[in-house]
């Protein structure tokens, strides 16, 4: 027995264990593949609070995070069943109006929907065109419009019609078809960038304006992170002054977007809270000379150190500054460092069509050097039509209009560009000194910073500011309501020079005007700075002060629905 015994415990100790079943192997397999995700989704999101907290600060955080709960909150509130339907019963009431104001209406007004069954005669389509150019609307050829046109003189219309009709089919996709087209697009970049102190080496290409100027500085911004560095969430920091085409290049090219607060009194960014942000999937710094909302120059000098000491490139949004910002010493104003000689620059988008005077959709974009442009360049080496490359967002483009901007530069020229600096500079320097020492407005407006070109941005102390934007509207002006904070401005132009003591005039009489508003509300014991009444208050006033925007992005949805309402 105890043999028998002995073998069998040889047996046992010997003989081989059974392998666990597949189901307890990929039991195990699956516990350990959830625990390896959760640990790299904490690591993940570990990563991004301390990039969040390091950036913004303890208390910075805070107020994100208050700010999105607030945000959170109201855009539930918005969604209940008897709000919702009020609100959209307003938001109705308010495209409509808008429809009413913007679409022509009524008696004697001809609508074509489909084409003719016939040709139309010369004759008609040159009437129909001067009935369409003859519509009611704000005065911009008597100066009344802030910005949107620059130019407007018939000579130099002239000059840009005629090159206009010469090119009127060329397409410099084909340049060996319209090798003139070429030559003007090239020449064109090249004094722009010689306005603009490039070193040798430096490229750059014309674009439809700047906003595809901007989306193309920050596609070549992500496009180099991603080759040299590898960086696959991209992120840009900008001061939240800076222009609206950074968030549209954010949104089209999945970039994240950190904003810098420019406070008062100067209203420029914050060098100190630039570089918190940065880290290591950061891929551009941008700077603004001037800004379209205050016309302030932001610090170029010291974000090119950043930008050097960083390893970034740093792009300078010259777009409103166009042809004012190299010509202001020439023209006698002070200026400060924002191009090329700033080694850490890499990169200046600036509008021709603005006070280049050039027709609307001509912009440039310049590089320090020609390996920056090439990140910007589509190319499909194996498409079935041939090989295909582009430069920009468009494929054919209208030589046109890169002509009618080439006869500009030369027509205007160097001298005419400084006489139109110093005309312009020179009425902006006028309205500024008039709200700070006129005694008709220096007591209820204050401009905004220290402008030093063509923009003069002001709010008001005891009135609100969005009424006297109405006002001035009222009046037959069309000047540019701000928010955040509030505020309005005037951008000057070639036009608005001729009008500026007029402009001055009205402002003086609307502001007393609403200060006598004010006292009549005092007397009848409903207290002073009232609620404001007009268009530019219930967008920028009411729904503007709103924590969730998505009233103000139905109301704007309905303003471009509204654009192509026949």
């Amino acid at each position: 027995m105890a043999n028998q015994r002995a073998a069998l415990n040889l047996r046992n100790s010997l003989s081989i264990p059974k392998p666990k079943s597949t189901s307890n192997i990929l039991a195990i397999g699956t516990d350990l593949l959830r625990n390896v995700l959760f640990l790299l989704f904490l690591l993940r999101w570990t990563r991004k609070s301390v990039l969040q907290i390091r950036g913004r600060g303890p208390f910075g955080t805070l107020i994100d995070a208050y700010t999105s709960l607030r945000r959170l909150s109201y855009a539930i509130f918005l969604r209940l069943p008897g709000v919702r339907s009020q609100v959209k019963t307003q938001i109705a009431e308010t495209i409509q109006k808008l429809e009413i104001k913007l679409v022509p209406q009524g008696p004697g007004v001809s609508r074509f929907l489909t084409l003719p069954k016939e040709p139309w005669t010369e004759q008609q389509v040159r009437g129909e065109l001067e009935k369409l150019g003859d519509m009611e609307h704000t005065r911009w050829e008597d100066g009344r419009v802030s910005g949107a046109v620059y130019h407007g003189e018939d000579t130099l219309i002239k000059v840009q019609v005629e090159a206009f009709q010469r090119f009127m089919v060329a397409n410099p996709i084909h340049p060996d078809v319209f090798p003139g087209v070429r030559k003007m697009e090239a020449e064109i970049v090249a004094m722009v960038l010689a306005l603009f102190n490039a070193p040798p080496g430096a490229a750059g290409v014309t674009t439809s304006g700047g906003t595809e100027s901007i989306l193309m500085a920050c596609l070549s911004a992500r496009q180099k992170a991603y080759t040299e560095r590898g960086v696959t969430e991209p992120e840009i920091i900008i001061p939240d002054t800076a222009h609206a085409a950074f968030h549209k290049a954010a949104s089209y090219f999945n970039i994240k977007l950190h904003q810098v607060a420019c406070p008062s009194p100067n209203f420029t960014v914050s060098i100190k809270a630039v570089s918190r942000l940065i880290n290591s999937n950061t891929i551009l710094l941008v700077g603004s000379a001037p800004n379209f909302p205050h016309g302030l120059i932001d610090d170029i000098a010291a974000l090119s150190r950043l930008a050097l000491r960083r390893h970034l490139p740093l792009h300078v949004d010259c777009c409103l500054g166009s042809f004012l910002m190299p010509f202001l010493s020439r023209a006698g104003f002070p200026t400060q460092p924002f191009d090329f000689r700033l080694k850490g620059v890499t990169s200046i988008s600036c509008d021709t069509h603005k006070y280049g005077f050039a027709p609307k959709g001509n912009s440039t974009l310049l590089y320090r050097t020609a390996a920056l442009r090439t990140y910007q360049y589509f190319i499909s080496p194996d498409w079935s039509g041939g090989v295909y490359g582009s430069i920009g967002i468009a494929g054919s483009r209208p030589g046109a209009l890169i002509a009618s901007c080439w006869a500009s530069l030369m027509s205007v020229g160097e001298k005419g560009y400084i006489e139109s600096c110093h005309s312009i500079v020179g009425a902006a320097k006028k309205i500024e000194t008039a709200i700070r020492e006129d005694p008709a407005l220096k007591d209820d407006l204050k401009v905004m910073g220290k402008p030093l070109v063509s923009v003069v941005a002001f709010d008001s102390p005891t009135l609100n500011i969005y009424d006297i934007a109405d006002s001035m509207s009222a009046k037959g002006w069309h000047l540019n309501a701000l928010q955040n904070p509030p505020g309005m401005h005037v951008a000057v132009t070639l036009p608005i020079v001729k009008v500026v003591d007029k402009l001055l005039e009205d402002l003086a009489f609307v502001v007393e005007d609403e200060k006598e508003r004010e006292r009549v509300r005092i007397v009848e014991g409903k207290g002073k700075k009232g609620r404001a009444r007009g268009d530019s208050a219930a967008l920028y006033g009411v729904a503007g002060s709103l924590p969730d925007k998505s009233v103000v992005v139905q109301l704007a949805e309905g303003f471009l629905n509204t654009l192509y309402k026949a």
